[in-house]
């Protein structure tokens, strides 16, 4: 059993920390998931909606994907609320 692509996809970023959706999407392919460009749009857009990436456009027809770093929270602010 496969993992779902939106782990996999997220996990091959954690790695890269940043790549475009061309990588992004021949990284995939290669590992032997069948993903088309509107399902990478999907997963995508899914782990932008979650903050845990972020899409940029860098050309016309390219995008850079970056995994989005999250500060380490604060003890403190934890035990005043």
């Amino acid at each position: 059993m496969r993992a779902p692509l939106k782990f996999t996809a997220y996990e091959w970023l954690k790695e890269e920390k940043s790549a475009s959706d061309e990588e992004l999407l021949a990284a995939l392919n290669k590992n032997g998931n069948k993903c088309s460009v509107n399902e990478l749009n999907k997963v995508l857009m899914h782990l932008e909606i979650l903050g845990l990436v972020s899409i940029r456009w860098i050309a016309k027809e390219k995008r850079r994907i970056e995994v989005v770093e999250k500060p380490p929270e604060d003890p403190l602010k934890s035990r005043a609320s």
